[in-house]
């Protein structure tokens, strides 16, 4: 699952991003409203931890801009606003959850998997295309029935495929969606992975799902 960490105190930042990513999430993260717009904009996010007072536009703000534009992406606030005023806020303003700081970081992923889970049922958490059954209740991964085990970065790949199953989609969306903003990727390294995933998910099978299109990107088909 893919988190977007909106906090203006890079300490905290940087812990929320450290223990998020030890938990097995993809994370982003950023300091400001405007660049918190920009991203749940831009990309496809499981959920976000939104602090309230950050600069630029504060975090009421990016969660009614982001409603107005029909995104539904979870979102937490995580705030030192413990006013009941401003609980009461920021639920009416459509976010999924309040938590006020100070914090327990095991309470933060418990709530996490709360907010990410409650929108969606089991049926809707199910991916399939053709034999392939990607199950986000568990992180499983099978074809014909076999388990499959991929990396975090791997099954994330295979994740946004199948998202986009019969849709072509180029290098830069895949590297846009799975690797942070901030950090240096390539349209290599996207290759990398997909070779990855290749090895695992089509070579023992005569039908090869994950199929390039040459100079444009790479599409996940089933076999019709």
């Amino acid at each position: 699952m893919r988190l977007l960490v909106v906090e203006d105190e890079k300490d905290l930042n940087r812990i929320l991003v450290k223990e998020l990513e030890a938990e097995g999430y993809l994370v982003d993260s950023c300091y400001d409203g405007e660049s918190a717009f920009d991203y749940l904009c831009m990309a496809e996010y499981d959920g976000a931890i939104l602090d309230i007072m950050v600069p630029k536009m504060d975090g009421f703000t990016v969660l009614k801009k982001v409603r107005r534009r029909g995104i539904t992406t979870p979102i937490l606030f995580l705030s030192a606003k413990s006013d009941i005023n401003d609980i009461v806020t920021g639920l009416d303003l459509g976010a999924d959850d309040y938590m006020v700081k100070p914090f327990e970081f095991k309470e933060l992923l418990a709530r996490i998997r709360m907010i990410t889970r409650k929108k969606v049922n089991a049926h809707e958490n199910l991916y399939s295309c053709g034999d392939l059954v990607v199950d986000c209740n568990n992180c499983s991964v099978k074809r014909k029935g076999k388990l499959i085990e991929l990396s975090p970065k791997e099954y994330s790949v295979l994740l946004y495929l199948i998202r986009n199953q019969n849709i072509v989609v180029t290098r830069e969306q895949i590297e846009a969606n799975i690797w942070n903003f901030d950090r240096y990727s390539s349209s290599n390294l996207v290759d990398v992975y997909i070779r990855y995933l290749r090895k695992k998910i089509d070579d023992e099978f005569e039908f090869k799902m994950i199929q390039t299109i040459r100079g444009v990107g790479y599409v996940l088909k089933g076999e019709d």
